[in-house]
């Protein structure tokens, strides 16, 4: 499962501008990685390990902006087709889940 929080926020005053950089942050501190610049993606183990990240995303929504949050699965972020130019990339791997005993 993966978790992806597309967002556009204003950054025209200084204010907004800080609150746009430090929603940045807790997603990277979340574990959460930057897709594109305002696309942030998280992998997760479980829907339910999922919803926890999303509560998280919610609590740090800034006052102004647009944020929606959205759950795909693997195989859907498998068929993802991705460009750079004209050229297609592979898209990247799912994180190998760890086990512990």
């Amino acid at each position: 499962m993966w978790v992806l929080v597309l967002f556009d926020l204003p950054t025209e005053t200084k204010k907004e501008r800080k609150a746009a950089t430090k929603f940045r942050e807790y997603l990277l501190g979340d574990g959460f990685a930057m897709f594109q610049y305002s696309i942030y993606i998280r992998h997760c183990a479980s829907v339910e390990n999922a919803s926890v990240h999303i509560k998280r995303v919610k609590t740090w929504i800034p006052e102004t902006g647009k944020v929606c949050i959205m759950n795909i699965t693997d195989k859907q972020f498998g068929e993802i087709q991705i460009f750079y130019g004209k050229k297609e990339k592979p898209t990247p791997p799912a994180p190998v889940q760890l086990e512990l005993f």
